[in-house]
């Protein structure tokens, strides 16, 4: 085994998924194709609508899309490949295969936790210095806060990856899980994982640790700031603006701290399938209908759309 550390020995990989009963298969995909549809229909439209509107041209509605966009990649990093081996029965994927959705999945995620921390401190601007609000978020600090997010998500899902696809895997190449999930993955690897588990840690640590004090930070200064504002209504308002963020906030890092931040020793892999399945697929779904459901400028943008498209004429909208 020392002479050929550094090779892979296993070249293919095959998911366990959910269910071998040809009925469950049906229903699953019929249940995770919706999912998926759904994800792509709200997220592109989303995106859509921010871009038609120029109301919605703003600081907030920028980072809004990009999260969008975001979402979009992370749920179809992992849900075509599942409905494609639901549908035929052959859940296998390659090594290299393996790998890349590994990284597209954990830049996606990461690129997230900065872009979350960045509305955070948008949503800090606009509570907080509503005078100042354009001049502080410009254009320009937009796009170089966004690249950013991108760039860090990407380079630490680099990091990761090569940490963890440079163990030697010689067998077994059952993977009980329905992607190549880090936990399901270092379980099947012959050489020690120990290094990987700590720069993994490290990572999550640290892009954790960053995105989460932003968004401490900010919002500790936002209730500091509401709390002055004598008007109920006016007080009302500014938490509106902040419920839809935090809501996403709470459910992403929630379930991502559930995952990931727990000792190996207490990962019981069949379960957290379960809950996998929510933080990969539900909730990139979830996240746009949070920030679009209870928002009245972009239901009112949408609802002129569709007066366009259908040569309504308009009136006064009431939510």
């Amino acid at each position: 085994m020392s002479g050929s550390r550094n090779t892979t020995t296993v070249t293919v990989f095959i998911f366990l998924g959910f269910s071998d009963h040809p009925q469950m298969q049906i229903i699953l995909f019929v249940i995770f194709l919706g999912i998926y549809l759904t994800t792509l229909a709200w997220n592109l439209g989303l995106i859509t609508l921010i871009r038609m509107d120029p109301h919605l041209h703003t600081p907030m509605y920028f980072f809004l899309s990009n999260l969008a966009l975001v979402d979009i990649c992370y749920s179809s990093s992992t849900t075509p490949k599942m409905l494609a081996d639901t549908i035929t029965g052959q859940k296998t994927i390659s090594f290299l295969g393996c790998a890349v959705q590994y990284f597209v999945f954990c830049a996606m995620g990461l690129t997230e936790c900065f872009l979350l921390a960045a509305m955070a401190y948008d949503r800090y601007a606009a509570v907080c210095n509503p005078l100042l609000y354009t001049a502080i978020m410009s254009h320009t600090l937009c796009i170089k806060m966004v690249g950013a997010a991108f760039i860090g998500g990407f380079f630490s899902s680099l990091i990761e990856t090569c940490s963890v696809y440079n163990h030697q895997f010689c067998g077994p190449n059952v993977i009980n899980h329905f992607f190549c999930d880090l936990p399901p993955v270092l379980a099947l690897s012959c050489s020690d994982t120990f290094t990987s588990q700590i720069v993994t840690f490290l990572v999550g640590v640290i892009v954790g640790i960053m995105s989460v004090l932003v968004i401490l930070i900010s919002y500790i200064y936002i209730i500091a700031a509401v709390l002055k504002i004598n008007s109920t209504k006016g007080r009302s308002k500014a938490f509106s603006t902040c419920a839809s963020h935090l809501t996403a906030v709470t459910l992403f890092y929630g379930s991502g701290l559930f995952m990931y931040m727990r000792p190996r020793s207490s990962y019981a892999l069949s379960r957290d399938k379960m809950v996998s399945v929510f933080y990969a697929v539900v909730i990139p779904m979830v996240s746009p209908m949070i920030y679009s459901l209870r928002n009245k400028e972009i239901k009112n943008a949408m609802k002129k759309v569709i007066e366009r498209e259908c040569g309504v004429s308009h009136h006064p909208t009431y939510f």
